[in-house]
């Protein structure tokens, strides 16, 4: 592990052997344990730059970059967001953290809402923001574009981003293939799996989404002990996503929601 400094806060990072790849990890602050897990083709700085500082004054964040993206390595095999949720409980597991909250953006949110599932000993609370149990929660334009996605299609910020910290550059295409695959043959999942997460739950969602907010609803309405909170904007502009380029005071107003719910009984 090494230490390293951003303009915001300093914080550790390292790298650990999960399921035969090297997942990175930073770790800020102190405190309850909150995991952040970011959306597709992303980083976490891409995802959670604007949120980090302020999360982290009252919480020890936990943030990790999943599979092929950022500087974690890759296996022979397509991502799923079943073995994303693997490799973060074995990631949790090996530097000591035994329960703790998290949050999920966008793919992430998936992969939270998988952790809830297949490891719901390890979960406290989870955010679920931006994401979806069925295709038919996203708008048809995003199933419409997603054959014919390239690499050209990929916003610049997020490739910039992956160029710069990535420990191989040139994966950069392999990553957003197995991205955009991921989503061309996600099958859906029953109304029944969405109701076996016991655990307290958010979900999130911008009113301009790539996600419907009343597919939202309906996955708020499965989860038997969830709050639901639809926020102005587009698809993460409440994070100050890197894609957007506007200052917005919304992530003020996310985090707040956030360690309401998180602190709250």
């Amino acid at each position: 592990m090494t230490a390293s400094q951003t303009p915001a806060q300093n914080f550790t990072s390292g790298y650990s052997l999960v399921n035969g790849i090297q997942m990175y990890y930073e770790i800020y602050g102190g405190g309850n344990a909150l995991v952040l897990i970011h959306g597709g083709g992303s980083t976490i700085e891409t995802s959670f730059a604007k949120v980090i500082p302020l999360l982290c004054k009252t919480r020890k964040v936990i943030a990790v970059e999943l599979q092929v993206h950022g500087r974690t390595g890759d296996r022979p095999a397509p991502e799923s967001f079943e073995q994303d949720a693997d490799d973060v409980a074995a990631l949790l597991q090996n530097i000591g953290i035994a329960k703790a909250d998290i949050m999920g953006f966008s793919n992430g949110g998936n992969t939270t809402m998988q952790l809830a599932i297949r490891h719901p000993q390890m979960v406290n609370k989870i955010i679920v923001a931006s994401a979806f149990y069925k295709r038919e929660g996203m708008y048809p334009w995003f199933w419409d574009f997603m054959p014919a996605a390239t690499l050209q299609n990929m916003p610049a910020e997020l490739q910039e981003a992956y160029k710069k910290v990535a420990p191989h550059p040139e994966k950069l295409e392999t990553m957003h293939s197995k991205d955009r695959d991921r989503m061309l043959h996600f099958t859906d999942w029953s109304d029944d799996t969405l109701k076996s997460i016991a655990a307290p739950t958010l979900f999130i969602v911008g009113d301009k989404d790539v996600v419907t907010p009343e597919h939202t609803m309906a996955m708020h309405n499965l989860v038997t002990n969830s709050r639901l909170a639809v926020i102005p904007g587009g698809h993460g502009e409440y994070l100050g996503e890197i894609t957007f380029k506007k200052e917005t005071r919304l992530p003020l107003l996310t985090v707040g929601l956030m360690n309401e719910f998180l602190d709250g009984e």
